[in-house]
Parts: C-alpha cells; sequence; structure tokens
C-alpha cells in the first residue's frame, strides 16, 4: 500500500508523458532543415531551396565575416569604435537593440556579443561601419564571402536584416552551410560569442530570445529572426556526446510554433539516429585514374574519416559509389579535392563526402611517359 501511495504520488491523475520528439507539421515550420555537422550528412529537409527573407538573421553571416576578419588580423576585439552621428540618428532605439549612446565608445567584442546575444541593430551597424569603412563595402563582403563558402542561393543587402524590399534572402540550405562553416573553422569564437543567454551593457541587461539554449541539452545557439513579411525563423545548433546538429526553421507563424518546432526537431535528430562509422580519418578509401602523371592513380581519403547517422535500432542498406571527372589530370597537389563518395542510404537523403588525394603526383618524365603508354597498350 504504501509502495502504491508512493507511485500515486509521483504520477497523479491525469498526468501524461511530453510528447516524443518528432519532425514539425507544416504549420509549425513549412521550411525545416536538419543537418548533421560532424558528417554533412542531411537528416531532414522540407522545402531547403525556396528563398525567403531571414530578417535578423542575417546577423549570423555579420557575425561569421566579423570570425573570419579577426582570424585575418583585420580586426580586433579590443578595438574601439565610435557611433557617427547620422548611424545614432537612424539606429537608435530601432527594432532589437543593445543601446547604444551617442557618444559611445564600443569595442568590437561588445558589439559581436550585442549582434549574437540580443539581435543588436544599431551594434551591427556600428561594427561593419568600423570594420570596413562603410556599410556598402561590409555588404559587399558579407555576399563574397558567402560565395566563397558556396551559400549558391543567397543574398545579403544590409549586416542586420532590416527590412529591404526583399532584396536580402536565403535558403536553408544555404544557412545550413554558413552555420556549419562558422562552427567548424571558428570553435572557440563560437564558444565565445555565440549562446549566451543575456547581454549586459549601458546599464541595461536583455536575456536571448533563442528557444533552444537552456531548454535543449547541449544546445548554445545561433539566432532568431522575425519580420511581418518574413515570420518567425530560428538557425540553431545543439552538441551533444560528441555529435554536432544545425537546424533551420522558417515561415513559422509565431514565436509559439518557432520554438516548438526547434526544439522537437534538434531533440527528434538526436534520440532517432546514431552514428556510425565508415572510415577513419586520412584512411585510404579509394583511388582515382590520372593522366599525365608519374603515377598511373592516386589515392583517395577524407581527411576527418567518413561517418554518417542511420536510424536508431535499424540496419539499413548502405551504398557507397564514387565520382570523378576522370581521368584526372597531373599535376595533383596532395590534399587537393579531387573526387566525392556517394553516400546512399535506404530512405534517407543522398549524403556527399569530398575527397582529397592521398599524395601528390606530378607531371610525368619522359621516360614515364613511354613506360605509361606501353603499359596502356599491353592491358
Amino acid at each position: 500500500m504504501a509502495a502504491l501511495a508512493t507511485a500515486m504520488l509521483a504520477a497523479p491523475v491525469g498526468a501524461q508523458k511530453p510528447p516524443a520528439p518528432a519532425v514539425p507539421n507544416e504549420n509549425d515550420a513549412p521550411i525545416a532543415y536538419l543537418l548533421d555537422a560532424s558528417s554533412g550528412q542531411v537528416l531532414f529537409e522540407r522545402d531547403i531551396d525556396r528563398r525567403f527573407m531571414p530578417a535578423s538573421i542575417t546577423k549570423v553571416m555579420t557575425t561569421f565575416l566579423a570570425f573570419e576578419w579577426m582570424e585575418e588580423g583585420r580586426i580586433f576585439p579590443e578595438q574601439v569604435y565610435g557611433i557617427r552621428p547620422e548611424t545614432f540618428r537612424q539606429w537608435s532605439r530601432k527594432g532589437s537593440t543593445m543601446f547604444l549612446p551617442a557618444d559611445a565608445r564600443v569595442t568590437v567584442d561588445d558589439l559581436i556579443h550585442g549582434v549574437t546575444t540580443v539581435s543588436a541593430n544599431d551594434g551591427a551597424i556600428v561594427l561593419a561601419e568600423g570594420a570596413a569603412g562603410s556599410v556598402e563595402d561590409w555588404v559587399a563582403a558579407m555576399n563574397a564571402k558567402a560565395s566563397e563558402i558556396g551559400m549558391a542561393n543567397s543574398y545579403f543587402g544590409n549586416p542586420n536584416g532590416w527590412m529591404d524590399e526583399g532584396r536580402t534572402f536565403v535558403t536553408a540550405r544555404d544557412l545550413g552551410t554558413l552555420a556549419q562553416a562558422m562552427v567548424t573553422r571558428h570553435p572557440s569564437k563560437y564558444r565565445h560569442f555565440v549562446g549566451a543567454s543575456e547581454l549586459k551593457y549601458n546599464g541595461i541587461a536583455q536575456r536571448n530570445h533563442d528557444p533552444i539554449s537552456g531548454v535543449v541539452r547541449g544546445a548554445d545557439g545561433i539566432k532568431t529572426g522575425y519580420t511581418n513579411q518574413a515570420g518567425f525563423g530560428f538557425l540553431g545548433s545543439a552538441q551533444r556526446d560528441g555529435r554536432r546538429l544545425i537546424m533551420v526553421v522558417a515561415g513559422s507563424p509565431g514565436s509559439r510554433e518557432r520554438a516548438r518546432a526547434s526544439r522537437s526537431l534538434i531533440e527528434w535528430g538526436f534520440q532517432a539516429f546514431e552514428g556510425k562509422t565508415l572510415f577513419a580519418p586520412e584512411a585510404r578509401i579509394a583511388s582515382a585514374r590520372v593522366q599525365g602523371g608519374g603515377a598511373p592513380e592516386v589515392g583517395l581519403e577524407a581527411p576527418s574519416g567518413v561517418r554518417i547517422s542511420i536510424p536508431k535500432g535499424t540496419n539499413p542498406e548502405v551504398a557507397l559509389s564514387l565520382r570523378y571527372e576522370g581521368p584526372l589530370r597531373a599535376p595533383i597537389a596532395q590534399g587537393e579535392q579531387v573526387a566525392e563518395l556517394v553516400v546512399t542510404i535506404a530512405g534517407m537523403p543522398e549524403h556527399r563526402v569530398p575527397l582529397v588525394a592521398s599524395e601528390e603526383v606530378l607531371d610525368a618524365t619522359m621516360l614515364q611517359r613511354v613506360f605509361n603508354a606501353f603499359r596502356s597498350w599491353i592491358t
């Protein structure tokens, strides 16, 4: 009886288990994307190449560009910028703000924290003007960097995502590319600048509106966005047990739906899949024919290895195929990307892994050319 009473107290009448994580419905998330950043594998996709206005998610591109410029030594966290009078008049208390005063002398470190934590419109503009000399030059650098990392279907018209008659647009696939570049190229900067719960600046404390940090275990950002035109969106990430997932939801009708979709999608990703290693880092995966080289073929490897996520508790059929435009032509540098490994998992989107040359292949000498010709004749 005592045990029964304890059980009844622990589970009161009418109590229900929370719903199991699942892919969000189309109403909550018309656009949805889940990417395993550890492998580059797509775990779920819905309309991920549809263009949409990112609103404040634009600031992730501003943040990433700042990380790149810090790495290159073009800007430094301790640098101090002022605010131009016209910038103050235009952006003071306009939308989300870090409340920069008219006489502000603010560090790059504070500006980036303002952008990432409280979506500071004023902070993004001051950072752009201070680092590049003008908003126009900063935006040009944003678009050049987006092109460099493979954001093939996006364009930025300003540094902060303020409404610009649709000139700024992105896709979920491109946002996944951006987030993956940020966390893999700049892990220490990502940890320092992204995911803080609040910002205290100019005597004002403001909290972060990220819907997963502090709620989903391992979640650490990245950025929400909202305008009347764009609806509610979120680019987020979490790391758990050695796996990092990146997610996008966009077009949600309200903040409650966005939060529900974001939490459910990323929890589903962690609970529904398990990792499997196909090839260890730098293992020779295959070889490719080489024309005009000192060697007839070159080894192919994936520097970080090949890992895949498969539905937990299953053993799906996995097919591997090699793709390259061949034969490859010498010279080939060691580490040069020359091929792709295509991983096809039953019931999941196709996954492609870049492969690089395991060794250098120089142009063939005259004697080697004669030998290669003779070998091709007899084989």
